[in-house]
């Protein structure tokens, strides 16, 4: 293997696209205010969105090019989980900013949270296990992993959304200070306790299993550890890796910051958008969920065409997870500094469609291969809410 160079780390397409990326970023900074000001009208808040559309999901891609990269240098799971974390610290950006806007969204973090379930474990999951299912018959995972992603959805979100329509509260779905205070509180005790399991004492259940195995023995997680150590070690000796990580974080910094430098601006034309089109308040958490999401979605989908169908899994599932334990905090965090009304609680439809994605997860990852016709499943019901968006 060749030893990597500056050339190859930092390429003139990247290059270039950090360029452009700052160009807009810097036209923003400068004239943002006067261009998303009252002047504002139908016709440039679409050419600015579109304009803001583009670089966001750009540097997106960026993230995720810079991620993926580092994700092969370190292993399993620290890769997925840089990649995963990137993606969501986007999102709670860019729902931070919506909420700090000059409209009123109090429910932007519960739309945001659980359009990213929806698109994550049903559209890309479906799309997942359909077309690895397709190219390879049935797809093997580390089951005993998958259900602990799974435990903690479950955990996170009956805490987080639904637990607030079946409390006194603060009235009308709303938590109270001290307990918004406590369960972010817990939230975060509970995500960074799985991180360290995660990363530390069982990172065997995250890891692809040896084909015909749906799991990786506790006992035999020494010798998996040190298997992947040693490929890492050696990818360093042969790579130069550690200045190769340097530089890819400095790069993948240099995309990030603009996506929070512009999240204010694209807050501003999507609230204008939704209020002048009168279209349902949803479309704002799904919008933030698909241009954050898309390009992690691709990165998942790629790996189940590669028959790394637990590197989907650590993508998807470990992203709604981060989604979870790192947007509720942060939301029920920012309402209390800003005095901002925050509502979690999930009307009637949502709990249904929460439920019944937690149930078919379940039956589709209970230690069994994947199957096309799971995969199918998972799509009708993502159909099934996006019909609901606009008739419900």
């Amino acid at each position: 293997m060749k030893n990597a160079n500056s050339t190859s780390i930092f390429p003139t397409k990247t290059k270039v696209r950090l360029a452009t990326i700052w160009l807009i970023v810097f036209i923003f900074l400068f004239y943002g205010n006067a261009i998303t000001g009252e002047s504002l009208t139908p016709w440039l808040a679409s050419t600015l969105f579109l304009v803001l559309l583009f670089t966001i999901v750009g540097a997106a891609f960026g993230v995720v090019k810079e991620a993926d990269e580092l994700a092969h240098k370190l292993g399993e799971p620290y890769g997925t989980l840089i990649l995963t974390l990137s993606i969501v610290s986007i999102e709670v950006i860019l729902i931070s900013a919506v909420m700090l806007g000059p409209g009123e969204n109090p429910t932007i973090g519960k739309d945001s949270i659980f359009s990213v379930m929806m698109i994550i474990m049903n559209l890309v999951i479906g799309l997942c296990i359909l077309l690895g299912g397709l190219k390879y018959g049935e797809q093997e995972y580390n089951a005993q992993g998958t259900m602990s992603y799974i435990a903690m959805i479950i955990m996170l979100g009956g805490i987080g959304l639904m637990l607030p329509n079946f409390i006194q509260g603060a009235g009308g779905g709303r938590f109270s200070d001290t307990q918004a205070i406590l369960l972010a509180l817990f939230i975060i005790f509970l995500y960074g306790i799985f991180l360290f399991f995660q990363m530390k004492g069982y990172k065997h259940l995250y890891v692809q299993p040896k084909v015909g195995s749906m799991e990786i023995l506790y006992k035999d997680r020494l010798l998996q550890e040190q298997n992947q150590e040693t490929e890492v070690i050696s990818e360093k000796t042969t790579t130069k890796a550690n200045k190769e990580i340097w530089l890819r974080s400095i790069i993948l910094l240099g995309m990030i910051l603009p996506i929070v430098l512009l999240s204010h601006n694209m807050a501003v034309v999507v609230d204008y958008g939704i209020q002048s089109a009168n279209l349902p308040t949803l479309l704002g958490g799904v919008l933030v969920a698909i241009i954050v999401f898309t390009p992690e979605s691709m990165t998942a989908v790629k790996a189940a065409l590669n028959n790394e169908f637990q590197r989907a899994i650590n993508l998807c599932h470990g992203a709604f997870v981060s989604t979870v334990g790192l947007t509720v905090p942060s939301v029920l965090i920012v309402g209390l500094i800003t005095g901002k009304t925050v509502l979690f609680g999930m009307n009637s439809t949502e709990t249904i469609l929460f439920v019944i994605t937690l149930l078919l997860s379940l039956m589709t990852f209970l230690g069994k291969r994947t199957t096309p016709i799971m995969g199918v499943m998972h799509l009708v019901l993502f159909a099934v809410f996006a019909m609901l968006i606009f008739n419900p």
